[in-house]
């Protein structure tokens, strides 16, 4: 019996299913039936058998079915229907508990498929969108995927930004992919503990990844011991699993409360089953993708891509021209002089109250104080607001007088309260924020005929100084000391630079500036793109894989293929573009929260990213890219990018009090984030200035370049206008 689709079919025999293409097996799996089982000791044992009945059910649908008995006597019916959906095959499971013993306390199961040509995880690349890209290298120790003498790889749905695990064979390409079938995720009905095998009805979130276990048992007690038990499931080597309800883990805890000297290593794993009472049914369903690709990017792009079509959430309906003025309503109204002409905005300030919490003005990063002061100066000569343009100009002034080292570096935080420059080193990456935005403004006010010589100046002293530690291989460090000496030895952030350099060059016509861009691009085309090394751009966090790298290789590399139109740069910017993407949660699933203030306490999550690899929840950082997705759309025509610019516009505002109905003291401004991916948000709360910024930037260039500030008013003009008006660089 079998069931086609395209190239690929699932035949089915002796019990178990088969997915083969032109007649070979790719994927099993012998024994289709597989539960967990928590007994009274505390244990999760496991077992699995064949079906025992398979049957054409019609209409292209397959039915199997079985009764799994526990060693107790708990009896579990599981039936399975595989039918075909579009290019999609369909998996729904039906578990019904048939007799209870006292013994068995809860319950799971999984949907799985063993990978023949797999004798480690590494023979495997991976993609769990914000949690799993290749190998995962550049992950910390405690990220899924990272540990590869782990036996279980699984990471619970509602820390993915889309709940899908795909795994590309690195010897012939072929693809497998599991992914949850429709949005639709609930509340559970316990709150997530630590160390935990927690029973919770309500629970109807799986877990994805893969697994090679032992033929054991594998619960760790309270303080990390490891339990390990003989059981009566069958080892059958690698497999991409779906595990319903969820479990977590297996991984080494960063946040260990007790550190008991067993000579192991302790990690945690934890789980959610549902209650071994009688008549309970799980009912659950599963997507099963197939593909072949010749490399990771185009397997990632399909992945994502195949799941974003079916479960992107609703777009938020927002007012972007009301939220733009309350952005800067809030900006102007935040500016002021700190002494000495230090003109700024908080650092960071709790809400609802805005009770301010810390006073530093910092270059860029989380900052952004030069970044404000041009939008401002933007808005202020646009709409005739000298208020506006005074007060960001007056940020601007600070920086160029004060700003620099010696050498010509950026300094990066200034203390008002200690009236001097805090001990930061110069991060490349914070740097080019600063001096992007201090070069928009001098551009700005020159196309007004007021020439400050003075601000191009302070640009080309810092240019200078980044010219002359950049690497003979065209690379710069991710920081350096005062005195340009290395201070973090990574290469990764190199990109981060290039878009202020390719400007640089644009406005002053000297050639060092495009040969420095050029010069780093090559490095990053080769480094950052090819290896998929997008690391280091968050300067309070580790050098990990993280989303704003990504988003500093699309700055740069589409500043080098406006400047030289040549295919590559293009290449690498979609290759960018495509990572970057899946970063953003564009499903939806409810969080529990107790403040009632915060716009997520009652909005969807949607439209939020973390910040670094495998930690779930996040920000709105995304919002920066909704302007540079839609320039994207334009250059290829691929309606998909207008879509994600258009989403991710609209649905990161979810996080922003647009519309003054949750008291903000402030109106229009957002939390900086948190976490919700176990559907409970945390979060301190409090805002920095990056996030009114991130939301400015994009819109002030949509209005600019397209004359509206969302996407919808820009669609207004025909592709024609749009591709026209499309080069930015035109000073």
């Amino acid at each position: 019996m079998r069931i086609k689709n395209g190239n690929y079919e699932l035949t089915f025999d002796n019990g178990g299913v088969e997915v083969c293409k032109e007649g070979k097996v790719l994927y099993y799996n012998k024994r289709p039936i597989y539960a967990f089982i928590k007994t009274s000791m505390a244990v999760i044992e496991f077992f699995d058998q064949a079906y025992e009945t398979v049957r054409d059910s019609g209409d292209g649908k397959v039915t199997a079915e079985g009764v799994l008995t526990t060693p107790n006597g708990s009896r579990l019916q599981f039936i399975d229907e595989y039918v075909t959906e579009w290019k999609d095959f369909v998996i729904n499971r039906t578990i019904n508990v048939m007799e209870q013993s006292e013994d068995d306390l809860g319950f799971a199961s999984k949907i799985s498929f063993n990978l023949p040509d797999a004798e480690t995880i590494r023979d495997y690349h991976c993609f769990a969108p914000a949690t799993w890209y290749r190998d995962n290298e550049y992950a910390r120790p405690f990220v899924i995927g990272y540990d590869e003498e782990c036996e279980y790889h699984w990471r619970k749905e509602t820390g993915l930004t889309l709940p899908l695990f795909a795994a590309q064979s690195k010897k012939t390409g072929e693809t497998i992919m599991l992914s949850r079938s429709k949005s639709d995720v609930k509340l559970p009905g316990r709150k997530k503990s630590k160390f935990s095998q927690l029973i919770d009805e309500k629970c109807n979130v799986g877990s994805i990844g893969l697994s090679k276990p032992e033929d054991k048992t594998l619960a760790y007690l309270y303080y990390g011991y490891p339990v390990r038990k003989q059981t009566g499931a069958k080892r059958d080597g690698i497999s991409i699993d779906y595990v319903y309800p969820a479990a977590d883990g297996q991984v080494g805890d960063h946040q260990q409360m007790f550190y008991v000297d067993y000579m192991i290593k302790n990690k945690t794993f934890d789980r959610v089953l549902h209650p071994m009472e009688k008549d309970f049914i799980d009912k659950y369903e599963v997507r099963l993708n197939l593909g072949c690709f010749d490399d990771f990017y185009p397997m990632m792009k399909w992945a994502w891509r195949s799941v974003y079509d079916r479960l992107r959430d609703e777009l938020f309906e927002v007012d972007q021209k009301l939220q733009y003025q309350n952005n800067i309503n809030a900006m102007k109204y935040l500016a002021r002089d700190y002494g000495d002409g230090a003109w700024g905005v908080p650092f960071s300030a709790f809400l609802p109250d805005f009770d301010v919490d810390s006073i530093s003005l910092q270059f860029g990063f989380v900052g952004q104080q030069p970044g404000i002061g041009y939008q401002l100066m933007d808005y202020g000569l646009r709409e005739g607001d000298e208020e506006a343009f005074t007060k960001g100009q007056n940020m601007i002034l600070f920086w160029v007088k004060n700003g620099a080292n010696p050498q010509g570096a950026p300094y990066g935080c200034y203390s008002p309260i200690n009236k001097e420059f805090e001990p930061y080193p110069v991060w490349l990456r914070m740097s080019a924020d600063g001096l992007e935005n201090i070069l928009d403004a001098y551009v700005l006010t020159k196309k007004k005929t007021e020439e400050h010589p003075d601000w191009l100046q302070f640009c080309e002293n810092a240019a200078d100084f980044f010219l002359k530690v950049q690497n003979e291989d065209g690379s710069f460090y991710r920081a350096y000391n005062h005195d340009g000496s290395m201070r973090m030895d990574s290469k990764a952030n190199t990109i981060s630079i290039v878009r202020f350099f390719v400007q640089l060059y644009l406005v002053t016509g000297k050639t060092q500036y495009k040969d420095a861009a050029i010069r780093a691009g090559e490095w990053a085309f080769e480094n950052v793109y090819k290896n998929m090394e997008y690391r280091g751009s968050t300067c309070d966090n580790e050098d990990i894989m993280d989303n704003e790298s990504g988003i500093y290789a699309m700055f740069g590399f589409q500043a080098l293929y406006d400047l030289t139109k040549e295919d590559k740069w293009l290449e690498a910017l979609l290759g960018a573009a495509d990572y970057t993407e899946t970063w953003t949660y564009s499903w939806t699933f409810p969080v529990y929260s107790d403040r009632p203030e915060c716009p997520l306490s009652k909005r969807s999550i949607s439209g939020q990213s973390p910040v670094t690899i495998g930690m779930g929840g996040g920000d709105m950082y995304m919002a920066a890219c909704a302007y540079i997705y839609y320039r994207i759309y334009i250059i290829t025509g691929d309606d998909h990018y207008r879509d994600y610019a258009e989403f991710i516009h609209n649905n990161s505002r979810n996080a922003n009090d647009v519309y003054g109905d949750f008291g903000y003291a402030i109106k229009g401004l957002s939390w900086e984030g948190g976490d919700f991916s176990d559907q409970e948000l945390k979060t301190l709360h409090h805002w920095l200035p990056w996030v009114t910024y991130v939301e400015l930037d994009p819109t002030s260039r949509l209005l600019n370049t397209f004359g509206a500030y969302d996407i919808a008013g820009c669609e207004k003009l025909s592709m024609e206008e749009k591709q026209k008006r499309n080069n930015i660089y035109d000073i």
